[in-house]
């Protein structure tokens, strides 16, 4: 007797071999049950999730673009640095 399952975090999809069924029909109906939960689609959603960053990195990032913005405005306006704006 064939019992697949796949265990999400709250729940389970279970799927039970009928009576005469065959091993490709029931993997069907499983794939199909996991289709509809929509748990692949979670997977893939939190598969390149990044961190979300703390309020010292935001902080550092912010001021290492200001810095750098300043500088190239100093390069600009001294002229070291040619006009690429259009």
């Amino acid at each position: 007797m064939f019992d697949i399952t796949l265990e999400r975090s709250n729940n389970m999809i279970e799927v039970k071999r009928k009576k005469g069924e065959t091993f490709e029909s029931l993997l069907r109906r499983f794939q199909r049950r996991q289709q509809q939960s929509g748990v692949i689609l979670e997977i893939r959603k939190k598969r390149f999730r990044k961190p979300a960053k703390n309020k010292n990195q935001v902080r550092e990032s912010a001021l290492r673009r200001e810095t750098k913005r300043a500088e190239y405005e100093y390069l600009y306006k001294t002229g070291q640095l040619k006009d690429t704006r259009r």
